[in-house]
């Protein structure tokens, strides 16, 4: 789980990009502010998916060509009377779709995955993936209606029974890379351990962040008045952006999270204004902070 620490410094970044002040609505930018944040983390764990992928899918080729030796006799079986069209063309479309599988996954490891630095890369090995899972979902839907329709021809399955057992093999490739897409509800896969955490810090941080962020724009109005008690001429505009950022996501805390220590607060937020502010930041966040929990405590 993400430390309170990543999550303010991911809360004061967004508010110091989102520019309260101008631009567009907070609300809009929370999309492009997350891809572009967690662009590191999404290239590592898509590195691991695809290596993963890589594992998983080793043999899927033999397995296929062993389904399309088989798919011709089954389809003649099938193409013998008007009663099993509809078999039939489940069948196809179960070829159809292992074909833009394969396809699909001919494109991922095409591209150049040696540049994993490269943001492009990232972003079209995202949409490849997110591509072939979709094929891969349409894929067991295919199976599974063909495996039901043909549970009505009971005097056919001996029949097709050596196709059936090629699609039962390529199944459960599926049903690995399946775990792969969503490994949070396989969480017994070891070997799906560490995509699992990956993708749930992910998750954990931008829920935190979004919730911490929310809560300085629902208040800011309050916020801004309580600075504005302990800051002669106070005007939002006139202090440093990323110091705002600071004081803001300080100040909602100091007002609304009392069961912190003022103190555990202030020095967060000198913390952060040593990171992300200039060299006088610090000084500046911790004096206007410092007056803001004394003004808490008298209220």
């Amino acid at each position: 789980m993400p430390s309170r620490r990543q999550i303010r410094e991911a809360a004061v970044q967004f508010l110091y990009s989102a520019d309260l002040e101008g631009g567009a609505p907070a609300a809009d930018y929370r999309e492009t502010f997350w891809d572009l944040l967690t662009v590191p983390d999404r290239r590592k764990l898509l590195h691991s998916t695809f290596r993963a992928l890589e594992h998983i899918t080793q043999g899927r080729t033999d397995r296929l060509l062993e389904l399309s030796d088989r798919a011709p006799n089954a389809l003649a079986r099938l193409s013998a009377s008007a009663e099993t069209a509809d078999l039939k063309k489940e069948l196809q479309d179960i070829l159809r779709t292992e074909s833009q599988w394969t396809m699909q996954w001919d494109k991922i490891v095409k591209l150049p995955l040696h540049d994993v630095d490269n943001d492009a890369v990232v972003d079209q090995l995202e949409s490849a993936l997110t591509t072939l899972y979709a094929i891969d979902r349409a894929l067991i839907g295919a199976r599974l209606r063909f495996q039901q329709a043909l549970e009505d021809h009971p005097a056919l399955r001996p029949l097709i029974e050596p196709a059936m057992a090629s699609i039962r093999r390529l199944q459960r490739i599926s049903d690995r890379v399946q775990m792969l897409e969503n490994p949070q509800n396989h969480p017994d896969q070891t070997d799906l351990k560490h995509i699992c955490s990956s993708k749930s810090e992910l998750l954990a941080l931008r829920q935190e962040t979004d919730q911490m962020v929310d809560v300085v724009l629902k208040n800011k109005t309050r916020i801004d008045q309580t600075i504005a008690a302990v800051v002669q001429n106070f005007a939002p505009e006139r202090i440093d952006p990323v110091d705002r950022a600071i004081l803001r996501l300080t100040t909602s805390e100091l007002l609304m999270r009392p069961e912190i220590a003022p103190g555990i607060l202030i020095n967060e937020g000198i913390d952060l204004a040593k990171k992300f502010g200039s060299n006088d930041s610090g000084r500046f966040v911790n004096g206007i902070l410092d007056q803001v929990a004394k003004e808490r405590a008298q209220a």
